[in-house]
């Protein structure tokens, strides 16, 4: 099994900037695919960015805002400035490849970002 598990999320005015963090652990292999998803109280979960091989993709919403980054070997990152109210929501990191008996597609707990207007 491959275990996700997110920080740096919290509370912070519009405007402001946010770095979060997402560390995997297990027997990974190789890595695939690495991003980030959030999910506003009563819409569905959403792309945020997207980061395979190098490449990164992000929602037209957050284009020019957030940046995603593989900052160690199993360890995805998405820095947020000029957050704004509508960036509230669950944040939640999602990593997928391959352990040495199984491919995985692993999803994080979720971590809680908030904007203030």
């Amino acid at each position: 099994q491959v275990h996700l598990v997110e920080s740096g999320g919290g509370l912070v005015q519009a405007g402001g900037s946010l770095r979060l963090s997402c560390a995997a652990s297990g027997n990974i292999i190789t890595i695939n695919a690495m991003g980030w998803y959030r999910q506003a109280p009563g819409k569905q979960r959403e792309l945020v960015a997207t980061i395979i091989s190098g490449d990164t993709n992000y929602a037209d919403a957050v284009k020019g805002r957030f940046t995603i980054s593989r900052d160690a070997k199993n360890t995805v990152a998405l820095q947020m400035n000029n957050l704004q109210p509508e960036d509230t929501a669950v944040y939640y990191c999602n990593i997928n490849g391959q352990t040495a008996s199984a491919r995985y597609d692993s999803w994080g707990p979720g971590i809680q970002v908030t904007v203030s207007s």
